[in-house]
């Protein structure tokens, strides 16, 4: 089977090496990067199966500007929530294409992780449970692929995490101690619960690899972005600095002003999240602790 990889980040290029076990990939992005089987935008896209992992911001401009339809079928392999619209990725990719060929892919999965092979656990997500078990058998046998038809909940999840994984960061910066870490953690599997259920998802998704699993690694690990985000915020550093320092999307950031529109929008109640946006633009952090514990 042809896959083609899009996006060649760190996570693009895990998910290369993965489906690279069983089937033949290539793998492309914007820029040129010296990987084994690179090839040109419009070479990839001649692939019956494309894995998108492009940051989320930019998926809406990709489909509509670079995607060329020939009845592809799609795992997105992203995690975010648009920002101008407060869509989730499966509202966007369904603008251009049926649901029944596209997926959604998550689950706890650091990238330096995935390329050396370590074990690991996924979930593919799809409204099409044959195309859900294509993707899913395709991993190699150090992913176990599992399969789910809530979207909505996988999105949620795989989208939040990264808000409450700058929290989690912002803790262990303070010092504030594991008791606060698990706290934080905890409220926040609530709270992304809660938005999620608002939207139609299914409570227990949370519980499951997609929701609590991702959760409780990107919260409490250097090795996701979003988390040295929150360590980066609690040294007193600019946010320009830890992305530049980061070097890479951390979706957090963007989903952090995607939640706090759609909070609005909405009336829903969304604490951490709303702490972590000000956080963002510039709040001390140590007095956003206060405010949490006084709520």
């Amino acid at each position: 089977m042809k896959f083609s990889i899009i996006g060649a980040g760190k996570w693009g290029k895990a998910l290369y090496h993965a489906y690279s076990q069983k089937n033949s990939v290539v793998i492309t992005s914007r820029h040129y990067h010296k990987i084994d089987n690179f090839v040109s935008m419009q070479e990839a896209l001649k692939s019956e199966y494309i894995i998108l992992v492009i940051p989320a911001q930019h998926i809406r401009e990709w489909m509509s500007k670079e995607f060329i339809d020939n009845g592809q079928k799609i795992l997105v392999a992203a995690k975010g929530i648009e920002i101008e619209t407060g869509n989730l990725l499966n509202e966007i990719l369904y603008e251009f294409l049926p649901p029944e060929r596209v997926a959604f892919l998550s689950g706890p999965s650091f990238a330096a992780e995935v390329i050396k092979s370590l074990p690991t656990a996924l979930v593919v997500s799809s409204q099409n449970q044959k195309l859900a078990n294509f993707f899913a058998d395709r991993l190699p046998d150090y992913i176990k692929g599992y399969i789910d038809d809530d979207i909505i909940g996988a999105e949620v999840g795989g989208a939040y995490k990264n808000v409450i994984a700058i929290a989690g960061g912002v803790c262990d910066g303070l010092e504030l101690g594991n008791n606060a870490r698990a706290a934080m953690i905890s409220r926040g599997l609530v709270e992304m619960s809660r938005y999620g259920i608002h939207f139609g998802a299914r409570s227990e998704t949370f519980l499951s690899l997609g929701g609590a699993g991702d959760l409780f690694l990107s919260a409490s690990s250097k090795l996701s972005r979003n988390y040295r985000v929150g360590l980066g915020l609690a040294k007193g550093d600019t946010l320009n600095k830890i992305l530049e320092e980061i070097g890479e999307v951390a979706e957090g950031v963007g989903t952090a002003k995607a939640l706090n529109k759609v909070a609005k929008k909405e009336n829903l109640y969304l604490p951490i999240a709303s702490e972590v946006y000000q956080m963002l633009n510039g709040k001390e952090p140590s007095v956003s602790v206060k405010d949490l514990l006084g709520r």
